[in-house]
């Protein structure tokens, strides 16, 4: 394994710890602004966002954006 896969093995569990935790922000986020909020469709409406934001972040890897970061 490269040094490249092992750096991704360790960071992996932090990188999921770091997306619970935006997600986690923006429930209670939705929480404190509407009373009558739905926390499984306020759920839904985040990850689907997250998800587009992954998307975005997939097409600017794919277009070389990130090339010389």
């Amino acid at each position: 394994m490269d040094a490249q896969h092992k750096e991704f093995e360790k960071m992996k569990g932090e990188i999921e710890t770091e997306i619970r935790a935006i997600f986690k922000a923006n429930m209670k986020i939705f929480d404190w602004d509407i009373p009558e909020n739905d926390d499984r469709e306020s759920a839904r409406l985040i990850i689907t966002a997250m998800e587009e934001a992954i998307d975005r972040l997939k097409e600017e890897v794919e277009a070389g954006k990130y090339d010389n970061y």
